[in-house]
């Protein structure tokens, strides 16, 4: 039998009304669930009547962070569309890629995204407008069509196996493809995440990560929204800012998600020395490898970061490690969430044994059913219901599991494998890196060989030949880095990872970067 699908905001609306459901801090704008739900009730409207979107069309966003974001996700929902959230740092070439594929009928875009809004309408027949918004309440055509738009008062007929979105992945290693995510991966994570992580109706979120990708809207933004608690939306990361924040008791904050470059930026603020996290309950991280480091440092100050792992494809969570666990197991991503199961599998696809490395795979009701009209793609991705992750992966005798880095950063050298974020730990004990990224370089000797680069903090004299005895002293002789490059900040995307094909690119083209 189908799982119907549910109104959550008119429930919360009808329940709590009152209650504040989002902030907007750049336009200093708040909205009650009532509220919340009228304004997404009317912007459904509009969308149905004057825009004529239809069950299952895509409504593409190109625009920062801002509570819009989440009125358009909801009030997809509400009448059966698709909700496209876009990149907003791609390049226009890019995004007529996406948009093409995707084919929305309309382009709701912010003011700073307008000219390439209009540029991939000129060139995608199927966009048939394009809505501005100014992201502040002010008045704009997108202000306009809530206040015309007569409300939907009752959902779409939908179960957990409509589509409720499509999330192109980064790209990073070839053209972005369309994970397909249903209403039920939705509800499924707001459970296998909410539960581990304390997610309740008392909860207040802050959220940092672009809303376009699964972890600024999936951790924990649709959770706690699901759960009826409280999510501030930050339009732009400012680690000063955000340690303010989290420290001001009159706001409450209790949950707070981000990537390592969010917590690394935020431990080097001359604030972090003072901060009183004692209001916060759960912070998680994910996106990347952790540097233990990193994790000891957040510690001192008496908040263990929960480590976790997920996917696009998978919601995105998969594995959950508690608090408590964080610093007893450091470096482990945690152990399966409760309604998924997980296997980590040899080349040939056998399981392997606690210990060995392998390739993590994931099934259940969390995971994409494929990808947006990529049938190949999907057929190479997912075996038996099982999706093949392409993350390196072991497990220890206890059953926590650890992601040693994603395959396809892996380099071989000297036929052994070398894994960089082993070696990135060992870089990150040094007090003056404060950036540290290894890739795989061709060697005529050794067919590839790592390179280190780094990024130092102000004023440090830390030499290429210390990094290597570090280096040397902790590392088995394969995995040391051969040569050393400084740089001033590593390139990153738009959620914080660190681009390694852009590093491999820039060092084939001469001896320093």
């Amino acid at each position: 039998m189908s799982i119907p699908v549910y109104d959550w905001l008119e429930s919360y609306a009808q329940s709590n009304g009152e209650k504040t459901a989002v902030v907007d801090l750049a336009s200093d704008r708040s909205f009650s669930w009532a509220r919340f739900n009228e304004r997404t009730s009317k912007l459904a409207g509009y969308f149905r009547d004057h825009l004529q979107v239809q069950r299952g069309d895509r409504v593409g966003i190109l625009m920062s962070n801002t509570t819009d974001v989440l009125e358009i996700q909801f009030a997809c929902a509400k009448i059966g569309a698709v909700f496209l959230p876009l990149n907003w740092r791609l390049t226009v070439p890019e995004l007529v890629f996406i948009v093409g594929d995707a084919e929305p009928v309309v382009l709701i875009c912010g003011p700073s995204f307008q000219e390439a809004a209009n540029e991939v309408a000129e060139k995608v027949a199927s966009v048939r407008e394009v809505i501005l918004t100014d992201c502040n309440g002010g008045n704009s055509p997108y202000e306009q069509g809530i206040h015309s738009g007569d409300p939907v008062l009752t959902l779409t007929d939908l179960t957990h196996d409509d589509l409720s979105t499509i999330m192109y992945t980064s790209g990073t290693t070839g053209l972005p493809k369309g994970a397909m995510i249903t209403h039920g991966m939705t509800f499924w994570n707001a459970i296998n995440l909410g539960l581990p992580h304390r997610v309740s109706p008392d909860s207040v979120h802050l959220s940092v990560l672009p809303l376009f990708h699964t972890g600024g809207l999936n951790c924990y933004t649709n959770p706690v929204l699901h759960a009826g608690g409280c999510v501030y939306i930050m339009r732009d990361f400012d680690p000063r800012e955000c340690l303010r924040l989290m420290c001001d008791p009159e706001i409450g904050l209790t949950h707070f998600f981000g990537v390592p470059a969010n917590y690394q930026f935020m431990a080097q603020q001359p604030e972090f020395a003072d901060a009183d996290f004692s209001n916060i309950q759960t912070a998680g991280i994910g996106g990347a490898p952790v540097p233990v480091p990193l994790l000891e440092a957040w510690n001192k100050k008496g908040l263990g970061i929960a480590q976790g792992f997920g996917m696009t494809e998978t919601s995105p969570t998969v594995l959950v490690l508690n608090a408590p666990d964080a610093m007893q197991k450091p470096g482990s991503t945690g152990k399966p969430a409760l309604h998924n199961e997980v296997r980590i599998v040899d080349e040939a696809g056998q399981d392997v044994r606690p210990g060995e490395m392998g390739e993590l795979w994931v099934k259940g009701p969390n995971v994409t059913p494929g990808y947006w009209n990529r049938p190949d793609a999907t057929a190479e991705t997912i075996t038996d219901g099982w999706l093949h992750t392409g993350d390196a992966s072991r497990m220890d005798e206890d059953g926590f599991y650890y992601i040693v880095d994603r395959t396809k950063d892996m380099y071989i050298s000297g036929g052994e494998n070398v894994y960089p974020a082993e070696v990135e730990n060992i870089l990150y004990q040094l007090e003056d890196i404060v950036e540290a990224a290894v890739v795989g370089f061709p060697d005529d000797k050794w067919g590839e060989v790592g390179v280190a680069v780094i990024v130092l903090s102000a004023g440090s004299e830390l030499s290429a030949q210390e990094i290597l005895v570090h280096c040397q002293a902790n590392l088995a002789t394969f995995k040391v880095p051969k040569r050393v490059e400084f740089i001033k900040a590593l390139p990153r995307n738009a959620t914080g990872k660190i681009l390694k094909r852009t590093l491999r690119e820039d060092l084939s083209e001469g001896p320093s970067i």
